[in-house]
């Protein structure tokens, strides 16, 4: 029973390993090293519960859920405020999207100058294309304040990027 529960695991993390990568990506603001540790905490945790979590009908959505309050609770400690390098790296999963990398670093660029609660509402609503509803329980507030956060946040996000974001799509 133990063996058929560690390979259920097995292969639920070697399935979304790389999708909550990317995720923890972008919530890290492309810093990849706090990417890998968010994504190792999201799977301790999973394992330690994965008997409950396994019997649930979207264990995949629960790990972005585990893997945004981990996001969370690391933003909220007092050495979360380190930065260690000034530039994002060309390699990695962001660069291996394709696509215009100048346009991805200006827009990872501003995702890292927003609060960690506004970068986590937009991740949620626009790279997970979550409902407000889900993103309201996976962040462990009311969905009014989702709503409320995910506005202020594009007008930020907007007021940072200035007509620099045109700039690109008319190249």
């Amino acid at each position: 029973m133990r063996q058929g529960r560690r390979d259920g695991f097995r292969e639920f993390a070697a399935g979304r390993s790389g999708h909550l990568y990317r995720s923890a990506c972008l919530l890290a603001s492309g810093d990849t090293h706090l990417a890998e540790d968010l994504v190792q905490e999201t799977l301790g945790r999973m394992y330690l519960h994965w008997g409950r979590i396994s019997r649930i009908d979207n264990p995949a959505a629960y790990a972005q859920t585990v893997l945004v309050r981990a996001y969370l609770t690391h933003r909220r400690r007092r050495s979360a405020g380190e930065r260690p390098v000034g530039e994002f790296p060309d390699t990695g999963a962001v660069a291996a999207g394709g696509g215009d990398a100048a346009l991805r670093m200006t827009l990872l660029g501003a995702l890292g100058r927003l609060a960690p609660k506004d970068r986590a509402v937009l991740v949620l609503r626009y790279w997970e294309d979550r409902s407000v509803e889900e993103t309201a329980d996976a962040m462990n507030v009311s969905s009014a304040a989702v709503r409320t956060r995910t506005s202020r946040a594009l007008a930020r996000l907007r007021e940072q990027l200035g007509g620099s974001l045109t700039a690109f799509a008319e190249l």
